[in-house]
């Protein structure tokens, strides 16, 4: 079987053949928005949410999507049938189209629409069981987080600052409450209460986010979707970071200080757990 092979405007080709143009405004204004979509055992993880999310991050640039669900549905199978891997990392990105330099959208571009298959990895046994150590940062990024764009420049600043700490993310707060990681959601336990920052223009509405609440809500664990106070979610007795690729991890360290006693909580394990099982349903039921 190939590996590496992408789909760029209408053609799947080897990853090493693809080009884009120099004036693509993608590559010169970081004009477009982009998904991920987790695949186990060869099975696209809730991709409905995933494209319905894509359309909100398009309708957010006033872009008009490209192609329908069911053409998204079928490149998405069609690309994952093409690479190697049971479990794969699907890549989605449109820009605006090349266009000559200049601010205002142009009136006769063609979309580029780009789909590429990574390995998905996921957090080892290691960090699931000891959890991982984070840092904190104010969030300077612009106020239309919502929107899942391709210009990330501010929210690859923030990862390298936890890179440069040893950390595995940064959990940021902007006027003294929680907003989100620079590629995650942030949950919070006090009191064996799960906190969740709610859904806005400040932070990306996560699609394991969503996973979560449905977790919570069906198992009654306690909940509250409201602003998290920094105060909050630095005294925490459980932080937990979320992502298609990071699922759900624990917070064992922030800034240095042990979040608890140090060791994934009890809320975590369980909501852990119950996520596994919720995957697994998911996949049976798709296969």
């Amino acid at each position: 079987m190939a590996t590496d092979i992408i789909y760029l405007n209408g053609e799947f080709m080897p990853l090493e053949e693809a080009r884009i143009p120099v004036l693509d405004r993608g590559f010169i204004f970081g004009d477009g928005v982009y998904e991920v979509i987790p695949v186990y055992s060869r099975h696209p993880f809730r991709l409905p949410e995933h494209l319905k999310r894509l359309q909100h991050s398009l309708d957010g640039i006033r872009l008009a999507n490209p192609l329908s669900d069911a053409e998204w549905t079928k490149l998405t199978q069609d690309l994952v049938a093409r690479n190697a891997g049971d479990d794969q990392s699907i890549y989605f990105q449109v820009t605006r189209g090349a266009a000559k330099r200049a601010h205002e959208f142009p009136k006769d571009a063609k979309p580029t629409v780009f789909m590429m298959s990574s390995p998905l990895v996921t957090p080892p046994r290691e960090q699931v069981e000891n959890g991982v150590a984070c840092v904190t940062a104010t969030d300077f990024r612009w106020l239309k987080c919502d929107i899942k764009s391709v210009s990330l420049l501010g929210n690859c600043l923030l990862k390298q600052t936890a890179v440069d700490a040893g950390a595995a993310e940064i959990v940021m707060f902007r006027d003294g409450y929680l907003t989100e990681a620079s590629a995650s959601n942030v949950f919070v336990v006090r009191n064996g209460v799960l906190l969740a920052p709610p859904k806005n223009h400040l932070i990306l509405p996560g699609i394991t986010y969503d996973v979560v609440l449905e977790i919570a809500g069906a198992n009654k664990i306690p909940l509250e979707v409201r602003e998290v106070s920094e105060h909050e979610a630095r005294s925490a007795q459980e932080i937990w970071v979320t992502s298609s690729t990071k699922e759900v991890l624990a917070v064992t360290t922030l800034d240095g200080r042990a979040v608890g006693d140090g060791k994934p909580g009890a809320v975590f394990r369980r909501v852990h757990a119950l996520y596994q099982d919720f995957k697994q349903t998911v996949m049976r039921r798709a296969a």
